[in-house]
């Protein structure tokens, strides 16, 4: 059935929203839904409703054709598993919205309303269940609220047969990864060498495993023999083990006094091993100092040269919102910046989730592509970080925030990013280099194949349904290599991991990029009047980049070589 509403415009010209068949075929449908100055009165092919659905015109044409001939001023296209009420059997269908808009709405404007448009027609609150529902919420959205919108056309094309992915939901495809809750991990040596190296540069005792993994004394020595024997980790004295370093380290009580001339002026601070490795792989003339400490907290600090300039790496000992990772993530910073006085630049390099735009190529953010903390154009507020402690609804059915805003006093690592990204630099030249300088040291740093970054949306009840990204259009071209975005990076796990919160305060803040909470270190930064300073996000997941295992490496590498793009276009140290 095709329906039509109408509305009353303020000049009081009756402004319909028809909807028709533009044509079917034995697997597709496609219908058109425009917004008319029309006359319409009841007919063999037009049927006009009344009582309580007055405004309600069915049109029962069968061809037609909407007469625009101009491309679509935006476009998107989803997939959903349709599951037969007699036999249970799924079909996988692909629905694609085009989108015409009034001229009134500039270029700009056209694919942010798409993407809000597309935001509220499968909002987790009353997302549309079945064909029905789905039609009718387009209507009215459209004749209500999105008064811009011109023409709609929406195909519904079946794909197939078959079992749906795991953890199918109704007719909505889950594509996440199964929940781990009220589980116990299975132990592998994947699953223990992660531990030591997020752990590091502290050392675990075989207990710290048991009571994490909840595993067997047995199982712990197993799997840490079989990675000793791999040249992964190393036992240590009193049954301490650790990350075998990938370069010489030299262990010290503290650090040795360093000369001016090989005191770093620049700081990069990682959270996860990988992300390490990766600045690492930037740097020449390398020196790998490791302090180990029962009481506290260990460190590791890393010295090297990047074109002109001495930098210090350190990898952080563990994140997160406990008090304790919150204190450790402040206290190595501070330590950092305390043993080494004459930095005045700080990096914050690794891995983030990535915030999607559903209908603009430029804005949209994948797997793969680096985010660097930068103000939002349109904002007064200059922050390029901004931390989220609390979201809650409020009556207007929006959102109130509590937020830790972050701005640098100077924006010299921002104006030197946004310069290079006009330009086009060659940033992948530099992941290149990594990938050599890492060839052989464990883990996956090419690129995951493209097949790899499935975008989803949360629909509400555990249940996903998985977007198309978006293509260039207009005159946006696709450079090929690694795509780099200026704009805000966002943090807190009131927001990151909390479905349609999570969109509504990256549009909030302006982000483009969420982190592993990372505001203890920036409070330490700032504390410590450190004026200079920028995060850089490699996207390895489309949450808060702790998810993405099989995309860490690259993510990291490409934030990495972002990085160094930067520092080789700081003006040379005058000392």
């Amino acid at each position: 059935m095709f329906i039509e509403y109408v509305e009353k415009m303020a000049d009081s010209v009756e402004e319909k929203v028809i909807m028709t068949p533009k044509c079917k075929t034995a697997t597709s449908t496609t219908l058109v839904v425009e917004r008319k100055v029309v006359q319409a009165e009841a007919s063999d092919k037009i049927h006009v409703a009344g009582g309580d659905h007055t405004g309600i015109i069915i049109n029962k044409e069968q061809v037609y054709e909407n007469g625009v001939t101009e491309p679509c001023h935006a476009q998107l296209e989803f997939r959903v598993y349709l599951v037969s009420a007699a036999n249970g059997s799924h079909t996988r269908e692909a629905r694609a919205l085009r989108f015409w808009f009034k001229p009134q709405m500039t270029p700009g404007e056209r694919p942010h309303e798409a993407q809000a448009f597309f935001r509220e027609l499968v909002s987790p609150q009353d997302f549309p269940k079945d064909y029905v529902g789905f039609i009718k919420k387009i209507i009215k959205l459209m004749q209500h609220k999105y008064l811009q919108l011109k023409i709609l056309e929406i195909e519904l094309r079946q794909e197939g047969t078959g079992t749906p992915p795991p953890e199918s939901n109704g007719v909505i495809s889950t594509f996440i990864e199964e929940s781990a809750a009220n589980q116990t991990p299975v132990i592998s040596e994947q699953r223990v060498l992660d531990m030591i190296e997020n752990a590091y540069p502290n050392p675990l005792t075989v207990d710290d495993f048991i009571t994490a993994g909840k595993w067997s004394k047995a199982e712990v020595k197993d799997a840490l023999e079989a990675l000793e024997e791999k040249g992964l980790t190393r036992a240590m004295s009193d049954g301490l083990y650790i990350r075998q370093h990938s370069v010489d380290t030299q262990v010290v009580k503290q650090m040795p006094m360093l000369c001016s001339s090989r005191q770093p002026s620049i700081a990069i601070i990682t959270a996860l091993y990988c992300e390490k490795q990766a600045v690492d792989a930037m740097m020449d003339n390398q020196e790998t100092f490791v302090r180990y400490t029962t009481v506290g907290e260990s460190n590791v600090y890393t010295l090297g040269t990047i074109g002109a300039h001495r930098v210090v790496t350190t990898k952080l000992p563990s994140v997160g919102r406990t008090r304790e990772a919150m204190t450790a993530a402040g206290n190595t910073t501070t330590r950092l910046l305390g043993i080494f006085q004459k930095v005045e630049y700080v990096f914050l390099v690794g891995v983030g989730g990535g915030v999607p735009h559903y209908t603009d190529y430029e804005r949209h953010v994948r797997l793969g592509d680096v985010v660097v903390s930068t103000p939002a154009a349109d904002l007064t507020d200059k922050s390029v970080y901004v931390f989220c402690e609390k979201a809650e609804r409020n009556e207007k059915g929006g959102w109130d925030y509590e937020v830790k805003p972050y701005k640098p006093d100077s924006f010299l690592l921002q104006d030197i990013a946004l310069r290079l990204m006009r330009s086009h630099a060659p940033w992948d030249s530099y992941v290149n280099e990594g990938l050599e300088r890492l060839r052989g040291v464990p883990g996956r740093w090419e690129a995951p194949l493209g097949g790899s970054d499935r975008l989803t949306m949360d629909v509400g009840n555990g249940a996903f349904i998985e977007v198309s990204h978006p293509a260039p259009s207009g005159d946006q071209v696709d450079r090929g290599g690694l795509r780099v975005h200026c704009a805000p990076v966002a943090g807190g796990r009131a927001v990151s991991c909390a479905g349609e919160a999570r969109a509504a305060f990256a549009a909030h803040a302006r982000a483009q990029a969420y982190d592993c909470e990372l505001d203890a270190v920036l409070d330490s930064v700032k504390g410590n009047r450190k004026d200079c300073f920028v995060s850089i996000r490699g996207i390895s997941d489309y949450r808060d980049g702790t998810r993405g295992k099989e995309w860490q490496p690259h993510a990291a590498l490409a934030a990495a070589a972002v990085m160094k793009a930067i520092v080789a276009a700081m003006d040379p140290p005058t000392d």
